[in-house]
């Protein structure tokens, strides 16, 4: 994210709706659907910008949740040009978004199911280059 979240932990409970002034994007709004994003900063940067890298664990699940939930707080996603995350001081060609573990129940079944992913290549690298 851009800039140092404070507190480096918490809970952003903003609901999320449709954009009034662009029905193509989301935005924390009273008349949207409750949603809450809970969140730890584990590492932050200075160079070449002030950053934080956060890991997310979401109680609900609405479109565009994190992006939505930090860009109304000023801390955009890097590289998300959708909600304001695209910035001169680093280029990036997406998101720097990425489900490390996702838990859900089966549908049909209601077995639990787990999946895992580690953080691919370019955000590995991109992260290396900061300090």
């Amino acid at each position: 994210m851009w800039g140092h979240v404070d507190p480096p932990q918490g809970v952003i409970d903003a609901p999320i709706g449709r954009s009034g002034r662009e029905p193509t994007r989301m935005a924390v709004s009273a008349h949207g659907r409750e949603a809450r994003t809970h969140y730890a900063v584990t590492r932050s940067f200075t160079e070449p910008a002030a950053l934080s890298l956060l890991a997310c664990r979401l109680e609900t699940g609405r479109t565009h949740q994190i992006r939505v939930h930090f860009a109304a707080i000023g801390h955009a996603v890097v590289g998300d040009d959708r909600y304001r995350g695209r910035r001169a001081a680093l280029r990036v060609q997406r998101p720097f978004l990425h489900a490390a573990s996702v838990r859900l129940q089966h549908p049909v079944s209601g077995e639990p199911l787990a999946f895992e992913s580690p953080l691919p290549d370019d955000l590995r690298a991109l992260l290396a280059r900061l300090s």
